[in-house]
């Protein structure tokens, strides 16, 4: 049954373990306009906040929650407060549909899906892939389901737009009785490459090989040919790869072996190291923030900024031989758009391929797509920033009006 092909309004809804970013697209010349975002942070601690700016900056709404007050407050009550608060904010628009970033689709959901309680219940069967984004990421879907059932949901995954790769792309060296239980790579990020894929073509780049690094507080590397995810460096969990703001990145099995045996860690013990006290938190001792690092004397600090760029240039060197070449190498997200110091030391260490930084153009790059490399580099070089609510927008505003991708 074919929807409606108007959406006055859509929301877009990114939910972590203790934030809910919410986003509002207008849809009244089928040209989304972002009109107004925001978040509430602090879920389940003794001080929430949450706030909304329309995209010029300045603050709707602001408020805070202290005390027993902000410990209750979780995903439900911060999903009910904020639909209430778009509610008397859509300036003369209507909610027509809300879509969902969720980390997980597994092997079933390669595409965005229309939510209901059944799809709900089967993305939940997903949690032990995610254990730290997934059932937060569902929780505001059952909320709105539960309050407005009859508001048109859809998800959309971070594994789908890698669901392309070669079978051996996806593969573990395991027995098959471990591999047919979904344990291979998915690959995340991906609704960030898909936008970046979308880009490509404007900037000459449609049938490249592309590297894209979506750098910021998680990190990642995607292989693009023909804009189509052929590799990337997460693989069965968003902590494999490079090493992030506070999560390890790729670790040789035997070193969770010897801190299981000689150091007594337990699989809780294991996860709160790979995930939140390793990366650049863990190298440093100081912050997981690169722009803490990247001023900062120590000599820690300046590990963590070259061991980081170190292995993204080496991630670099084996998704270029998985592609058979490259021709550009697009820089994304809070660190790649926004970090010179490390884009510098990124393209240094990919020089050995052709690519040649034009120093001016990275310090001092210009708003929007903007090419990094000297117009003779063999393998270019951009920022591209990218917009994974518009993507979702996107997505949801296509199967609500049921137009073909």
């Amino acid at each position: 049954m074919r929807r409606r092909k108007i959406s006055n309004a859509i929301i877009v809804i990114n939910a972590g373990s203790s934030s809910i970013k919410f986003s509002l697209f207008a849809d009244e010349t089928r040209q989304l306009e972002l009109f107004l975002k925001g978040q509430i942070e602090g879920l389940r601690t003794d001080n929430a906040h949450f706030i909304a700016r329309h995209p010029a900056g300045d603050v709707v709404g602001e408020r805070h929650w202290t005390g027993p007050e902000a410990g209750a407050f979780d995903h439900d009550a911060a999903t009910r407060f904020l639909m209430a608060f778009i509610n008397t904010h859509l300036e003369g628009h209507v909610v027509e549909a809300v879509g969902h970033r969720i980390v997980h689709g597994g092997g079933d959901f390669t595409a965005p899906a229309a939510l209901n309680a059944a799809a709900l219940d089967r993305l939940a069967t997903l949690v032990p892939l995610a254990p730290l984004h997934q059932a937060h990421n569902l929780a505001p879907a059952r909320s709105i389901l539960a309050t407005t059932p009859g508001l048109f949901q859809v998800g959309c995954f971070d594994t789908a737009f890698h669901a392309t790769q070669p079978p051996l792309a996806q593969a573990f060296a395991l027995p098959a009785e471990i591999t047919d239980r979904g344990v291979r790579r998915y690959g995340f990020h991906g609704l960030s490459y898909e936008y970046i894929a979308s880009q490509l073509p404007t900037l000459g780049l449609g049938d490249a090989k592309v590297i894209v690094a979506h750098l910021g507080n998680g990190a990642s590397l995607c292989a693009m040919d023909h804009g189509r995810s052929m590799a990337s460096t997460m693989g069965f969990t968003a902590v494999e790869g490079l090493p992030m703001g506070t999560r390890s990145g790729t670790l040789d099995p035997g070193v969770l072996l010897y801190l299981m045996d000689e150091m007594h860690m337990g699989p809780r013990d294991l996860e709160k190291l790979l995930y939140q006290r390793s990366g650049l938190l863990g190298v440093s001792g100081i912050s997981s923030d690169m722009r803490t690092l990247e001023t900062s004397g120590e000599p820690r600090a300046r590990l963590a900024v070259d061991l980081f760029t170190y292995r993204i240039g080496r991630e670099i060197g084996s998704l270029a031989a998985a592609m058979g070449g490259l021709d550009a190498l697009v820089f994304t997200a809070g660190i790649g758009e926004n970090s010179a110091g490390v884009r510098a030391a990124v393209c240094g260490h990919a020089a050995w391929l052709g690519l040649e930084m034009d120093d001016g153009a990275n310090a001092h790059p210009q708003p929007g797509a903007h090419r990094l490399s000297t117009p003779s580099s063999r393998v270019s070089a951009w920022i591209v920033p990218t917009d994974e609510e518009l993507m979702i927008a996107r997505h949801t505003r296509r199967l609500l009006t049921g137009a073909t991708p």
